[in-house]
């Protein structure tokens, strides 16, 4: 039975149901209730309370085997490494041994967690004793959702781009579910996760995420590890641009575009529509042409005005296709890198960075070569995989859900790794294995609460997992904290 805490209230308590459809609720002094223990008392004012959750046991589907005895050639046979440990016992006319008893005894008498519980209950085969440590990273954003797994050489081993739709859980569901099907399960061990993005703390929430960073740093960092001596970072995503100036491998400045999106990856894609050319080949057909068009892309409306301005009077595709890209570079100089000092070697990443008829206007605009690499447009994501790698062996404590682990900077729940905790799943950082199938076996939902506690009325996000906080933000003062269950 799943019993379960709203901010410390109980499942079986009058309050409960109250508290689900408004966690900021005002609450009474105590709790009549013997649901509720004592400590439990719900409190005179604000949120911040000692909420819990009941344990959500692993699913083993272990059970022993009867024991019994074989004749002499049997046990030969068997005892010749015919079959595993419980026939090998039952041949001797020793006791039945259970699985797990087996996996105990093949791990050297270590115990065995909950999720190696579940794994094997699926017919996988039991986690070898040598693993591979490794690191996920997640960038989401808001037109594309990038994932990398990095080992312990900081290689990447598996990699996946796809587009958000609108949806960032299921993006993360979609984007978890495809590394784990590129990797071998029972060679690799997820030891930290980190998220970067504009979705962060949701799939930060979801994920148990050690580190939760915004992409300028996530940027910094990878790009950094691959260039140390990289001094200016251009980035053009879909709906964001921004540039990073760096010094002594340490990012100094930074600038990100306003809220008009032209001259980014959107921008493009909708222009392509209207050309009825794939995006993807921008660049190619762009570099086949001899006179580049003069479009303005300082906005979206009077580019798109100019363009079909200079399909009307006659110019040739690939002008038009690529004066588009000049048309995107000059842009970002002229706003988002407006002031700053852009110093060689420069790095082009994100989604538009494999355009290289862009590429080829940067070059062109800026009169030095820029560097693009293969996974440039996963750039966000290795970093933030490269600080959880940093983060795993400092975080040893285990991080109960809707607690945030050391160094996160936010209250990223722990639900996708580790044992069973009151209130789900915690993940031990950097102990405990990230379990691949958790994100799919969760509900999680999101949910605006205004607050009445003061005269700011902040509007406070809440992401539920299975009907049960794990995570809040959006508060500016202590009054508007959820406690999130623990």
């Amino acid at each position: 039975m799943k019993d379960s805490f709203i901010d410390g209230v109980g499942a079986g308590c009058p309050d409960a149901e109250d508290r689900r459809e408004n966690p900021l609720a005002d609450k009474p002094a105590t709790c009549s209730n013997t649901i509720c223990a004592p400590d439990r008392a719900h409190g005179e004012e604000g949120l911040t309370r000692e909420g819990a959750a009941s344990a959500r046991p692993a699913a083993s589907g272990d059970s022993s085997r009867p024991s019994g005895q074989t004749d002499g050639a049997a046990r030969e046979e068997s005892l010749e490494g015919q079959g595993s440990a419980q026939e090998r016992v039952v041949a001797s006319g020793g006791p039945s041994v259970s699985p797990r008893q087996e996996r105990v005894a093949a791990s050297g008498g270590q115990s065995v967690s909950p999720g190696q519980e579940r794994v094997a209950a699926s017919a996988t085969p039991s986690v070898p004793p040598e693993q591979t440590d490794c690191y996920l990273g997640i960038d989401i954003g808001s037109i594309s959702t990038k994932g990398v797994i990095i080992d312990a050489e900081r290689r990447i081993i598996a990699r996946t781009y796809l587009w958000t739709e609108g949806n960032p859980a299921d993006a993360a569901r979609r984007v978890v579910a495809d590394l784990g099907s590129q990797i071998d399960r029972n060679a690799v061990r997820v030891r930290a996760v980190g998220t970067t993005g504009s979705a962060r703390r949701l799939v930060g929430a979801m994920c148990g995420a050690a580190v939760v960073k915004n992409e300028i740093t996530a940027h910094a960092v990878g790009t950094t590890f691959l260039h140390p001596d990289v001094r200016t970072i251009l980035e053009i995503g879909g709906q964001d641009s921004k540039i990073i100036c760096v010094e002594n491998g340490i990012a100094v400045d930074y600038a990100m575009n306003t809220l008009c999106a032209a001259g980014t990856g959107a921008f493009l894609s909708s222009q392509a529509h209207r050309l009825g050319v794939e995006v993807e080949e921008f660049g190619e057909i762009a570099l086949t042409s001899k006179k580049p068009a003069n479009i303005a892309a300082r906005c979206t409306v009077f580019a798109e005005s100019d363009l079909v301005h200079k399909i009307q009077v006659g110019y040739a595709r690939e002008d038009i296709i690529a004066g588009l890209c000049r048309a995107v570079a000059t842009n970002y100089l002229n706003n988002v890198g407006k002031g700053k000092q852009i110093v060689a070697p420069v790095v082009f990443q994100g989604g538009v960075s494999k355009n290289v008829g862009v590429v080829r206007a940067f070059e062109d605009e800026l009169g030095m070569d820029v560097l693009v690499d293969a996974d440039g447009h996963l750039m966000g994501a290795f970093g933030v995989a490269l600080l959880a790698a940093e983060a795993a062996p400092a975080a040893t404590r285990s991080v109960g859900v809707g607690g945030a682990a050391a160094g996160t900077g936010a209250g990223s729940a722990s639900v996708a790794g580790g044992t069973a905790a009151a209130g789900g799943v915690s993940a031990n950082v950097g102990g405990e294995p990230f379990d691949f199938d958790a994100l799919r076996d969760f509900e999680f939902a999101t949910r605006e609460v205004e607050c009445q506690k003061c005269a700011n009325h902040c509007e406070i996000i809440c992401v539920y997992r299975d009907g049960a906080i794990i995570d809040s933000w959006g508060n500016r003062c202590e009054k508007g904290a959820v406690k999130t269950a623990r």
